[in-house]
C-alpha cells in the first residue's frame, strides 16, 4: 500500500497516512467479486508477505536468514500466490461450527442406534468387517490428516493454509468419529475386538499398499504435492471407493444403518476438499508464466502417486467379498473410481 504522504522509514503511529485510511472496510486487496466476502476479510493477507507491505522484510526468520515463509517450499510456480480464494470460504468460526454440527449429528446416530439396539443385529460377518477393516481405514484418515497438518505450515499465503489447514481437521475429525463409534457400539457386542483394526493396518497384506501410498505421501517435502496428492488421486482412487463404494453400499444390506450416517460427512468433507484443490491447482496449470512448468510437475505427481494409489486399491478387492450380501461388485466401484478420477484430471487438463 502506497502512502500519500512525503515517504518516511519510521515505524511510528501517524508517520504516514495512506490511501483509504480513514476508511472502515479493507481495501489492500483485490477481491474476487464486486465486494470482499467476509472469509476474504479475516484471510487474505493476514500472513505477511515482504513482496507486498513488509518494507523491513520478514519480522521473523531462521537463523540463516530465512524467512518465515518461502516459495520454495514448493516446486510449483506462479505469478501471484494471493490469487487463491477457497471456494468452500470458509475460515476459523464457520469452521467450528460445521464441525460442530457434524460432531452433534454423529453422536445423536450413535446414541440412538444403541437406544434402540440397531447395533445388536448387524450380520455377524459384517460385525467382523467394521472392526478390522473400518478399524484399519481410520489410521488411514488419521495419516492423511497428519499429512495436510505438516503441509499447512509451508504454505506461502494464508489462503492456501486455511484451506489445507480445515482439510486436515476433517481428516482428524473422522478418524476419531470412527474410533469412538466402534468403541461404543463394542461395547454391546459379545467377542468385539478394539485392536483388530490397528493390527490389519499394520500386518494384513490387503492394508500394505495403502499404507505405503500414505507414507508415500507424508514422506515428500513439498507441501502442494501433498496437497494434489490427497485430493486429487489417492482420495478418489481410494478413499471414495472405500467410503462410498463399499462401506455405503453394503452397509444397509447387512442390517447396518448407523455406519453409513457416520460416514456420510467425510464425503460431503471430501467435495468441498477436492474443490479448493482443484481451483489452486487450476490457477497452478493454468498460471500465464509458469502454467507449463507447472502442468509438466503435476503430471509428474499423478504418475508417481496414480500408480500407488492403483496398488492401493486393486489390494483392497478382498473386502467386497467378505460380507454375506454383496449387493455391489468390486468391479463395478472401481469402474466409478477410474471414471471419477478421470473426471478430476480432465478439469485440470491432465491425463491418467
Amino acid at each position: 500500500m502506497t502512502a500519500t504522504s512525503t515517504p518516511v522509514r519510521s515505524g511510528a503511529a501517524g508517520a504516514a497516512i495512506f490511501a483509504g485510511s480513514t476508511s472502515r472496510k479493507y481495501n489492500y486487496f483485490e477481491p474476487r467479486g464486486k465486494r470482499a466476502t467476509h472469509y476474504e476479510d479475516v484471510t487474505v493477507d493476514v500472513q505477511p508477505d515482504p513482496e507486498r507491505y513488509l518494507i523491513q522484510d520478514w519480522i521473523i526468520s531462521f537463523g540463516n536468514g530465512k524467512g518465515a515463509y518461502t516459495k520454495d517450499n514448493t516446486r510449483a510456480l506462479s505469478s501471484n500466490w494471493h490469487a487463491f480464494r477457497a471456494p468452500d470460504q470458509e475460515w476459523e468460526r464457520t469452521h467450528y461450527q460445521r464441525q460442530a454440527k457434524i460432531e452433534n449429528m454423529v453422536q445423536s446416530v450413535i446414541n440412538n442406534a444403541r437406544k434402540a439396539g440397531a447395533h445388536l443385529v448387524f450380520d455377524k460377518a459384517w460385525q467382523r468387517i467394521l472392526q478390522v477393516h473400518l478399524g484399519a481405514w481410520k489410521h488411514a484418515e488419521f495419516g492423511l490428516g497428519t499429512s495436510l497438518m505438516q503441509a499447512q505450515r509451508y504454505g506461502y499465503t494464508q489462503m492456501i493454509n486455511n484451506a489445507t489447514l480445515t482439510n486436515s481437521s476433517y481428516k482428524m475429525r473422522l478418524a476419531q468419529d470412527i474410533t469412538l463409534y466402534l468403541a461404543e457400539i463394542g461395547m454391546d457386542i459379545e467377542g468385539w475386538d478394539d485392536e483388530a483394526g490397528k493390527r490389519a493396518w499394520l500386518e494384513d497384506p490387503i492394508w500394505q499398499p495403502t499404507r505405503h501410498a500414505i507414507e508415500a505421501i507424508m514422506g515428500t517435502e513439498d507441501y502442494l504435492e501433498q496437497y494434489f496428492a490427497i485430493n486429487i488421486i489417492f482420495e478418489p482412487m481410494v478413499g471414495e471407493l472405500f467410503r462410498s463404494g463399499f462401506l455405503m453400499q453394503a452397509a444397509a444390506a447387512n442390517s447396518d444403518f448407523i455406519t453409513p450416517p457416520v460416514i456420510s460427512a467425510a464425503e460431503a468433507d471430501y467435495e468441498r476438499n477436492l474443490a479448493n484443490t482443484i481451483d489452486l491447482m487450476y490457477l497452478m496449470v493454468n498460471d500465464a508464466q509458469h502454467g507449463a512448468h507447472n502442468r509438466s510437475l503435476l503430471q509428474s505427481w499423478v504418475k508417481k502417486h496414480g500408480d500407488l494409489a492403483a496398488k492401493a486399491a486393486s489390494a483392497l478387492q478382498p473386502i467386497w467379498s467378505q460380507p454375506h450380501s454383496k449387493p455391489v461388485s468390486f468391479e463395478d466401484a472401481r469402474a466409478v473410481s477410474q471414471e471419477r478420477v478421470g473426471q478430476i484430471l480432465g478439469e485440470l487438463g491432465l491425463g491418467r
